[in-house]
C-alpha cells in the first residue's frame, strides 16, 4: 500500500494537494517493457515529472503496463498528465529502441486509466460537508436559522 501523506503546496491562486493514479498499456498489450526498456521508462517517467514540476509517488513498470501515482498542480487536466507522460516516453523509447518501432505501429494504446487519488477518501469529504452544522461554534447560528425557518402563529 502506497502512503499518500497530505504535503499541500501553494501558488498565487490558493493552496492545492492533487493526485492522480495513471495506468496505461503498450498496444496490444504486449509484454515488452522488460529489461533494458523498463529501465529506461522509469528514467524517462522520473525525469518528465521533474521537467513539469510534479512529485512522483509510486512508479511500477510491468511487462505490459504502468502503474503511476503522481501529484500534480491544479491547471493541469488527468488527460494531460497521462498523455504528457505518454507522449514523451513513446517517442524516446521507440527512438532508442528500434525493436519497438517493428514491432508496433505505436508503443502505447490510445487509451488509459486515470483515478484521483489523495490523503482524504471521498467519504470522509462527505461525512465532513454533511456534518458542517453539528460543529459546536456553529450550534448558535443553527438554532437561528431554525427560528426563522420556523412558521410563526
Amino acid at each position: 500500500m502506497v502512503d499518500v501523506t497530505r504535503k499541500v503546496r501553494r501558488y498565487s491562486g490558493g493552496v492545492y494537494d492533487v493526485g492522480l493514479h495513471v495506468v496505461w498499456c503498450p498496444k496490444y498489450r504486449r509484454r515488452v517493457l522488460g529489461g533494458r526498456v523498463a529501465v529506461r521508462l522509469r528514467e524517462l517517467t522520473e525525469g518528465k515529472a521533474v521537467e513539469k514540476g510534479w512529485e512522483i509517488i509510486a512508479l511500477e513498470v510491468m511487462p505490459d503496463h504502468v502503474h503511476l501515482v503522481v501529484k500534480h498542480e491544479p491547471k493541469a487536466s488527468a488527460s494531460y498528465v497521462a498523455n504528457q507522460f505518454k507522449g514523451f516516453t513513446s517517442r524516446v523509447l521507440r527512438e532508442e529502441f528500434p525493436h519497438l518501432k517493428s514491432q508496433m505501429p505505436t508503443l502505447w494504446s490510445s487509451s488509459f486509466f486515470v483515478a484521483s487519488v489523495g490523503a482524504v477518501s471521498a467519504d470522509t469529504v462527505e461525512q465532513y460537508i454533511n456534518t458542517q452544522w453539528e460543529c459546536p461554534w456553529t450550534n448558535k447560528r443553527k438554532k437561528n436559522e431554525k427560528e426563522e425557518r420556523a412558521p410563526r402563529v
